[in-house]
């Protein structure tokens, strides 16, 4: 697997929806991308979330906007007027994490749409393996879009990566917060599309998926860990996870008992 590098070449505006001030700007290749900045919020961690967890989406089946590594040199955004922003852009020199810009998608509304129930169960099979907490009414963080549903902002996902010292129990765990998915009530049959997910989620693709992470972003100031130390845990928590998943199976089914 390999993923493109652009370089941004011009920031056009905030997104302000976003906690961490994505914003949407255009690189070198003419091309428009929602990026998100390694200096904002949860930093590093929270661009290695969303490269998982959109890679691991795509490799299912499930849509996700082209996702690329996105440069910012030193220069960049020197002329930017917004003191807050400026002092973004400075902390994201170096490399960025950007998706391709879906102009013209709206929002997912479920009470508008409705979604198959294949669709919805995969989707929940998803979150609930990459412990995606932000897939709720209030947040769909899915986008309509020639004629298909597009998932996007995977950067909550993995939370066991703050609290790094206990990530084997993480991966065993059920995933509680399942039961408030926008789409649980649809997702009627979790158990045959795990099955089908994980068949695809071999060990070889789980593996080809951590090693796009790049080596700048596996160094973690203060941390005293090597880079392909923290590379092999995100690894082998899937691994783990995927072994260990009938919990979270159980944890789906006895939360959309509580909806009927």
């Amino acid at each position: 697997m390999d993923l493109r590098q652009v370089k941004v070449m011009r920031y056009i505006s905030p997104l302000r929806e976003g906690g961490s001030l994505p914003a949407l700007a255009e690189a070198d290749d003419g091309f428009k991308y929602v990026l998100k900045f390694r200096g904002a919020g949860h930093g590093i961690k929270a661009l290695i979330a969303e490269l998982l967890g959109g890679e691991i989406a795509r490799s299912i089946g499930l849509s996700v906007p082209e996702i690329v590594f996105a440069s910012l040199d030193e220069a960049f955004g020197r002329s930017e007027g917004d003191e807050e922003i400026q002092d973004l852009l400075k902390a994201s020199q170096g490399l960025n994490l950007g998706l391709h810009f879906l102009s013209g998608a709206f929002t997912f509304d479920p009470v508008a749409m409705e979604i198959d129930e294949k669709t919805a169960s995969k989707i929940v099979v998803l979150d609930s393996f990459i412990t995606n907490i932000d897939r709720t009414v209030k947040n769909t963080n899915m986008l309509w879009w020639n004629k298909e549903l597009w998932l996007i902002d995977h950067g909550a996902s993995f939370y066991f990566h703050h609290s790094w010292d206990h990530w084997e129990k993480n991966a065993k765990s059920a995933f509680p917060y399942i039961k408030d998915h926008v789409l649980l009530s649809r997702a009627s049959d979790t158990s045959t599309y795990a099955k089908e997910i994980f068949e695809i989620l071999t060990d070889t693709k789980l593996k080809e998926i951590t090693d796009l992470i790049p080596e700048e972003w596996l160094i973690w100031e203060g941390s005293g860990l090597h880079p392909e130390k923290i590379r092999k845990t995100y690894l082998d928590f899937l691994l783990l996870r995927k072994e260990n998943f009938q919990p979270s199976l159980n944890e789906i089914e006895n939360a959309r008992k509580t909806l009927i």
